[in-house]
């Protein structure tokens, strides 16, 4: 009787790449078993950081903040604006985040997407929770006339981690103001516009407290924290803890998304290692500034 051979098929396999696209959140838990992240940071690891100021000449100050792959620019444009009757004497401090198509295929055209609207709604409420700026400095003449600065954050490539880099790119900006001195006579304000802004013809803003945020990933049923998530790791987590400090180390707020439950020793730790990131963060600014 003849022997019958049975042909052995290969194994089936899977490039790296492809088994991220059909797997990804094993594909990032064999790394992170391992203590390590696919793009080679450890778990607490931030992405190289850069912060340029007065990036674009036209606005009353600005800055460029760029973490890995997400970079946003920020300008602060200030207007004269009629104040509000019931602050007569407050000026407007307006933050606006743009995430449109051309930062990444993840934004659509239209209206802003929702994200951008909560991240534009916890800058707002972190500069005025937090008294970054004292809004009757911004008076001109009580009742008639104030200053309005409109904050824009105009996302150029994203990659994750939206927040901490609009926020220093914001605060960044707000150091970097200058306004010139305005004249109120007869109804009328009157700016000076002939020369370049010095000492003696314009003023910086007198900021209190410079809040900086640190954000962290929960990454997968163990909730293990990612520290500044890119937006692949973003993409598979169980939700997204923020942690804003100012240059003091004093709690400013802590803002959490996702249905992820996290525990009093998690947030300690992301508020221990967000100390340390702002500081790390408030060096490279100062540095840059000088």
């Amino acid at each position: 009787m003849a022997s019958t051979s049975l042909a052995t098929s290969p194994a089936f396999t899977f490039s790296a790449s492809t088994f991220q696209k059909l797997h990804p959140t094993e594909y990032f838990r064999k790394f992170i078993s391992q203590g390590v992240r696919p793009d080679g940071r450890l778990l607490n690891g931030f992405r190289p950081t850069t912060v340029h100021y007065g990036v674009i000449t036209t606005a009353n100050g600005s800055a460029m903040v760029r973490i890995g792959g997400t970079t946003v620019v920020c300008g602060v444009k200030a207007e004269v604006a009629e104040p509000k009757l019931d602050a007569p004497d407050q000026g407007y401090l307006v933050p606006n985040v743009d995430l449109s198509p051309i930062c990444s295929s993840a934004f659509k055209p239209g209206p802003p997407s929702e994200q951008a609207q909560v991240v534009s709604d916890a800058i707002n409420r972190v500069l005025k929770e937090s008294s970054v700026l004292n809004l009757k400095d911004l008076c001109i003449e009580e009742s008639k006339a104030v200053w309005a600065l409109w904050v824009d954050v105009v996302c150029v490539s994203y990659d994750g981690n939206i927040y901490d880099a609009a926020l220093a790119s914001v605060m960044a900006a707000l150091t970097n103001v200058r306004i010139r001195k305005p004249t109120y006579e007869e109804g009328v304000v009157k700016v000076s516009g002939s020369e370049s802004a010095n000492d003696e013809n314009s003023f910086k803003l007198n900021l209190s407290r410079t809040p900086l945020s640190s954000s962290f990933a929960l990454f997968d049923t163990t909730l293990t924290l990612l520290a500044d998530p890119n937006f692949a790791e973003e993409s598979i987590s169980q939700g997204q803890i923020s942690v804003t400090l100012d240059e003091h180390g004093q709690l400013c707020a802590v803002s959490k998304v996702g249905a992820a439950s996290s525990s009093q020793a998690l947030l300690k730790s992301c508020v221990e290692r967000a100390r340390e990131r702002s500081r790390e963060l408030r060096s490279i600014m100062s540095q840059q500034h000088q």
